[in-house]
Order: structure tokens, then sequence, then C-alpha cells
């Protein structure tokens, strides 16, 4: 295709800010008055609302209006979290859009396909999804399926004998590639005319969204079963009625589980934004709850564990091999080798190889001088690992040149097979050092030119090795996914000796087997299925052949993720249980198939991606867990005066509204900005068949809070004792729950370290959280209108020994379960 200039960047931006972004209708963030309407439809604000009136009532106007502004502080609290979430999925939002390769300036570049402008000139290949309406400039062999647009699912070929030369926004291209100048953008296209927008795609529930629905309807069923226990129980044994509702309806705030669905929903969402920092972009919330059980990593070679930065390191002209410090020694005998492989590459090239081939053609002084255009391409296929361009030159010149797979090139040269078998040699040599190399050949153009490649007579002319140096940091990623219990497996396109030495460079196990995609092909299912544990290394495969793979290692239990970047991956990229796609160089269809998307195609980015997994996932358990364990001392303390009539209402409504405006910003904020837990990665896979809240957590969690609650008692039986008013004893019992409560967050936030660690980390938002809570309380104590608004008395600082003695024992003793457990881990 000629070479094209496009718009300018000052032109496209001009473009840009006069008619803006060309978005299809958005969803617009929440606004205070729709977080408003929400906080109306809660429970929460029922139970709330009913106590304020109830206080007014019985004449407490200064408890009632104090509940009322209650309901106030948690509309922010709300709206914060609410507007935190949508910046992340904004931020996610913009950058899974769709994106686009165009020519500005005469340069290709990618940008996001909300930046395209009427004029841009777009750059169509194989995989790729249109980005606006278009008119074809120039194209080769193009095929496009537009069934989201006609319901068609035959791919339509464009062509100008046809008059078809437009292409349409969210169409597909499913073969060959084409230059096309944007029409249309947004709300002008096809597809925005009848109302389509990507902004508007809900995710389905995930396994562990459904587990905590059950869990909240059985915690919500139980916590209305437990008020109304607690209204009869106080009606009859001390005959106030809305004094009995009161303490009912404080049972019920306790109980009442609202905080479990809003740490979800904004772990999963701040988790995917903290992914996409790491050059992972989410496409499946699913996908944070998978990664933490992965077992098998499957990985592309070529620019994920390679840099895909490829130079040409050896030639082999049919009688010698040339190192490339030793290319300008002999140019004219590389001559004909690299004019060919020129010729048999795209002069605006893409491709790697292509460039480097460019790139040594330029250094030997060996590029043509004349204009050639392309007559015919003969694409690589699954069947024949090579392509070929028929080229017309502007001084009548017609080479024919093919390159690609040693054995296939042999093939169409029609070598006898002493020569391959002497060639293949020299091949295999080249490829122990780790080098890719490629056969060349060329042809006389025919009077008229063959339907399939083996209709040339072509000659053999010689080898080209490629060196792709491997990523500096896969040797450390794939260590630490062996320790993390993960098995890596090696699929490429390459010989079978250049992808060992390239797995030997990076770390991988390969010593064990190494089977080629020819090799696969005679395997059935079962026998691959019996073998693949063995195997860690696949070469020669195609991407059609990853599914196979995938299917095999399902079959054997394994939890597998894969990558891949093109058409034919999808398959394999979907059947995986995460599928990543690569965000540089993957098209379209692979990333709409993935679960992740590689933004950098790094892989120490997908064991970033997984260690990342595993801390959302280990934080998250643990918010869930403390929250449980929280509300069984107020629980507690809510219901045992309802039997107790010697014991005073410990805690009113107005305790526990304080007390739930620290648990949820702890929950949302510290636990889900905590670090991860020490030997994180040392550890094998979570079963995928683990609960996230089994029985053996509920009942540990339950344990905790069992644990705290008899601490508050045993302070107000000390208390009480000691000839305490009711005030002062509340006073005393609540200053030992909110301490209490502060340690039990301190242990809680990490599994392995103890709570001095903990605060020694410096946890910005742990640290200003609690040191909040705690001045508040002193506030509450000391101010003489706050004692009035809590009903409490100041007894005197003395007589809060019992609760802070109490408080320490606990943390001791909470820390001491945690280390027991974890030593108990340790042995098995």
């Amino acid at each position: 295709m000629p070479q094209q200039t496009g718009l300018s960047q000052d032109e496209a931006q001009a473009r840009l800010k006069k008619s803006g972004y060309n978005e299809l209708p958005a969803a617009k963030p929440k606004t205070i008055l729709q977080i408003v309407l929400e906080v109306v439809k809660e429970p929460m604000f029922v139970l709330l609302v009913t106590c304020g009136i109830l206080y007014m009532l019985l004449g407490d106007y200064r408890e009632g209006s104090i509940m009322l502004a209650s309901i106030l502080v948690i509309i922010s609290i709300t709206f914060y979290q609410s507007q935190k979430t949508e910046r992340a999925l904004d931020a996610l939002k913009q950058m899974s859009a769709p994106r686009a390769l165009v020519i500005r300036d005469g340069i290709q570049s990618r940008i996001p396909g909300r930046e395209v402008v009427p004029g841009d000139l777009l750059v169509l290949n194989e995989g790729d999804r249109v980005a606006a309406d278009a008119t074809i400039v120039d194209m080769v062999s193009l095929a496009v399926d537009e069934s989201m647009l006609t319901g068609e699912s035959v791919a339509v070929n464009k062509s100008a004998a046809n008059n078809d030369l437009c292409v349409f926004s969210g169409s597909l291209v499913v073969q060959g590639k084409a230059i096309a100048e944007a029409t249309a953008t947004g709300l002008q296209t096809e597809i925005g005319k009848i109302g389509a927008s990507l902004e508007n795609i809900t995710a389905d529930s995930t396994r562990l969204q459904q587990e905590m629905k059950k869990l909240i309807r059985v915690l919500f069923i139980t916590g209305a079963v437990i008020c109304i226990c607690i209204v009869a129980a106080f009606y009859f044994t001390r005959g106030n009625f809305i004094q009995s509702v009161l303490n009912g309806l404080a049972a019920a705030i306790s109980i009442l589980p609202e905080e479990f669905p809003v740490v979800l929903t904004l772990f999963l969402a701040l988790g995917a934004w903290r992914l996409s920092r790491k050059n992972i972009l989410t496409r499946k919330p699913s996908a944070i709850e998978t990664l933490g059980t992965t077992t098998v990593l499957c990985t592309d070679k070529t620019g994920t564990i390679t840099q895909n930065k490829m130079e040409v390191a050896a030639i082999f002209d049919g009688h010698d091999v040339y190192e490339k410090n030793g290319f300008h020694l002999a140019p004219h005998k590389l001559a004909p080798l690299v004019t060919a492989a020129v010729h048999a590459s795209q002069k605006d090239a893409v491709d790697p190889m292509e460039k480097a081939i460019r790139q040594a053609g330029h250094a030997l002084s060996l590029l043509p001088a004349t204009d050639y255009s392309l007559v015919k391409e003969y694409p690589l296929s699954a069947d024949l690992f090579a392509m070929t361009r028929v080229m017309q030159g502007s001084d009548g010149d017609t080479p024919v040149a093919v390159k690609g797979a040693p054995e296939a090139v042999f093939s169409l040269c029609r070598l006898p097979a002493d020569v391959q078998a002497k060639y293949w040699a020299v091949g295999q040599e080249l490829a122990g050092r780790g080098y890719r190399v490629i056969a060349v050949a060329s042809a006389q153009m025919p009077a008229s030119l063959p339907e399939k490649q083996n209709g040339f007579a072509f000659s053999f002319l010689g080898l080209i090795a490629f060196e792709d140096p491997i990523r500096p940091e896969v040797p450390a990623a794939i260590a630490e996914c062996y320790n993390a219990g993960i098995k890596v497996i090696m699929i490429t396109g390459d010989f079978p000796a250049t992808a060992k030495s390239i797995a030997v460079q990076a770390g991988l196990q390969a010593d064990k087997m190494v089977v080629t995609g020819e090799e696969l092909n005679k395997m059935d299912n079962s026998t691959l299925q019996k073998n693949i544990g063995g195997i860690n290394i696949f070469a020669r495969v195609v991407p059609e052949q990853k599914l196979r793979i995938v299917q095999a290692l399902k079959a054997n239990g394994e939890i597998v993720a894969m990558t891949g970047d093109g058409v034919n991956d999808a398959p394999a990229l979907k059947a995986a249980h995460i599928g990543i796609a690569m965000g540089n160089r993957g098209t379209d269809v692979a990333r709409e198939a993935s679960s992740l998307v590689l933004l950098d195609d790094n892989f120490a980015s997908i064991v970033g991606a997984i260690r990342s997994g595993r801390r959302i996932f280990d934080n998250l358990q643990k918010a869930m867990s403390y929250i449980l364990a929280i509300h069984i001392p107020v629980i507690g303390l809510t219901l045992i005066p309802a039997f107790v009539t010697s014991m005073p209402v410990l805690l009113m409504p107005l305790h526990i509204v304080f007390l739930e405006l620290i648990i949820d910003p702890v929950c949302s904020i510290a636990f889900e900005s905590e670090k991860e837990e020490q030997g994180l990665m040392q550890r094998p896979p979570r079963s995928p068949d683990e609960r996230f809240f089994g029985w053996r957590k509920i009942g540990y969690s339950l344990l905790q809070g069992a644990l705290l609650l008899c601490m508050v008692i045993t302070v107000y039986i000390i208390t009480s004792r000691e000839g305490h008013t009711a005030n002062e004893t509340r006073a005393i019992a609540f200053s030992a729950l909110i301490t209490s409560n502060i340690l039990l967050i301190l242990t809680a936030l990490s599994k392995s370290k103890s709570a001095i660690s903990v605060v020694l980390e410096k946890n910005i938002a742990v640290v200003g959280l609690l040191s909040a809570a705690f001045i508040v309380l002193q506030l509450i104590l000391l101010v003489p209108q706050l004692r009035v608004l809590f009903t409490i008395h100041f007894p005197g600082f003395k007589h809060f020994i019992p609760s802070l003695v109490g408080s320490m024992l606990l943390l001791l003793v909470l820390e001491a379960m945690k280390f027991w457990r974890l030593k108990k881990l340790r042995l098995k």
C-alpha cells in the first residue's frame, strides 16, 4: 500500500476540541440527589429515621436530632465511597475503550478510539475493530464482519469493482488489511444512530457475589428474628413498649450486614483500578477472584518473555554462515538473499522481524532503489508456515519472494532430502543458540499467477537468524511462579531448539518434554491429557492448537491462565479460566475474548497481577471476617440486658451508629489499602472449591467476637461492683468496646504480622482512621455536651484502667491465636 501522511496532530487535536470526544451516550457519575435516593431505600436509613422519630415521641429531642443528623454523615460516607468507585471504574472504562491505529503526520500511532476524528486515516489489520465509519483508501484482500450491524454472519469482501468501499464503526476485520479515511464518529456512525452504547454493559454476578448474597440473606433473617425477640423480651421484662422497640431497633442496626455489599463492590472496583496501575486491565471482575487460584500459566514467547525487538544475528547464504559483525565483509554474497527477504516483507513494517530485515537491508545498502508495488500476497496459513509476495517495480522488474519456516520453504523449493538435511542441520545449530530462524527463496514471475504458493518454481537462497533478547525481569518472575506453586508453559511457533534455548535463559524448567505442533496433532485428547503434566514447552504450534492445550489442562483440574494476541487465539482465551490478551500487539478480537488485557505485553506484569489478585482476595477476606467479628459484641451487649434485668442498657442506637461510622471507612479504606501478607507468593494456589467464607472462617470470626464480648462483660461486672452509676458503667463499657475494636482492627489487618508490625508499616489510612476514632472517643468522654448526647458520665481516668487492661489482654489473646493458627498452617 502507498505511503500516507494523514492529518497533522495539530489539525486532529483542533477537530477533537471542536467536536468533543466521539463517545456514544455514557453513564454519568451519580449525583448527591441520586445517592440520597439510594440511601433512602436502604434498611439502615429506615431504622435510623424510626429511631429518631421514636426519640422525638419520647420527648428526647436532642437524641432524636442526633439520630436524624447521623443520616447526613452516612450519606456523606456513601457519596465518598460511590465517587471513589466511580472514578476507578471511569479510569478503567477509558482504558478498555477500543483503540485505533491511525496515521498522523505520516507516522502510525495507536490512540483511544474515542479520539478518532473525521479525516483520520485508519490502519486496519486482521483482528482490528473499526473505530469509525470510514471510506477505504487502499486495501489488500479485505474482508469485514458486519454482523453486529446487519445480523449477517458471513464476512463481507470489500471490492472497488462492487463499489463497496465503506467500513463501519464496530465491524471487525477478519482478513487482509486496509487504509481507510474516517467519515463519521460517535453518534454520527451507523451504530451510533441505532443507539448502541458500550458504556451500559453490566457484569454478571461472580461466584463471590453470589456467596455474599446468601450470607447477607441468612444474617438479615437472623437479625430480624433477634430483633423481634429483643422487643418481646424487653417489653415483658420491663414493660415500656416504645423503649423496647428502640432497643430492638438498636439490635437491628447492629446486626444488619449493610457493610458487606459496599465493601465487596469497593474492593472489586479499586482492585481492578490497582491492577490497571500495574499495566493489567480487568475486563471481568471474576478474574480478580480467580487470579489467586491459578495453577498453570501458559504464555507466548515473542514479546511476552522476550522483548520483541529483533535484529538479524546471522545469515546463511547456502554455503557459509555470516555473523552480524561480518555482514559488511560479503555484501555481494548476501545481496540476493537480503533483497528477496526485503521483497517478502511489508514496506511499512510493523512486525519486528520484518523491521529487522529492512534494517539489515539498509545497513548493507541493499534496499531497492526502485519503487515497488504489491501485485499479490499469499499469506501464512496453518497448512504452510510461509508467505509469498509478488511485486511490481517501476522499471518493469517483477520479483517473487517467499519467507517462512525452513521446512515450509524447503518444501516449496522441492529440495532433495540430502540437501534439506544439510540445510536443516545449519538451521538447528542456529536455533540452538536461541535464534529464530527463517528460510528465504525467490522465483521468476510466471505467465499467470498460480492459486497457491506451491505453484511457483522457487530457488532456495538461504537462512536468516534473528535474535530477540529475554526481558531482564522475566527470570525472576518465572522463579516467583515456581515458588507460588504455579507451573509455566511456554507456547511458541519457533523451532524446538530455539524454544528450549530461550526457556533455559528465562529460567523455565526445560528438562521436561518439548512437544511440537505436529506431535500434538498426533495425540488424541486422552493422550494429551495424560502427558501434558510433563510438558512445559510447545514449539511449532499454531494458535488453533492452544485451545486443545487449555482443554487438556482443564480436564486435569488445573486453573489455567492463557496469553494470546491474534484472532485465532480468541477461542483459547475464552476457554481459559483467565484469558490474557496483549494490549500493544493484540487484536480487538483477542481483547474481547479475554478477562485481562496486558497493557505492556510483559510476562512479569502477569505475575504481578497474580500477586495483586492474591492480596486483594486476602484483604477482602480479612475485612469480611472483621465485620462479622465486631458485630458479635454489639449484638450481645444489646441482647443480654433484655434477659438480665439487673443490667442497664449499655448500648443505645447512637452508640451503635458511632461504632458503624468506624467500621464502614475502616473496612472500605484501611483493609483495602493494607499491604500483602508475608510469604504471599510462597504458598500454593488457593483451591477453586474453597469457599470464600467457609464455616471454619465464620467460626474463627465468631470466636474473636465472643472473646471481645466476654471482655466487655467482664469489665462491666468489675465496674458495677465498684458501685458506679448506670451512666458511668455505660461510659466504661463503651470505652472498652471502642478501644478493643481498635485493637481488633490492628490484629485483623494481617494474618502473618503482629499488630505492632502493622502500626510500624505506616498504613496512613489505618493510622488516620484509628487515631480519629480514639480522639473522638476522648471527646465524647470529656466534653459535657457530648456526654449528655451519649447518655454517659465521666467517672475519672483511673476507672478506665479495667477497659485498657482488658483491651490489652484481648489483644494478646488474639495475637496468640493468630500465631498459633499460622504455626499450624506452616506445619501442614
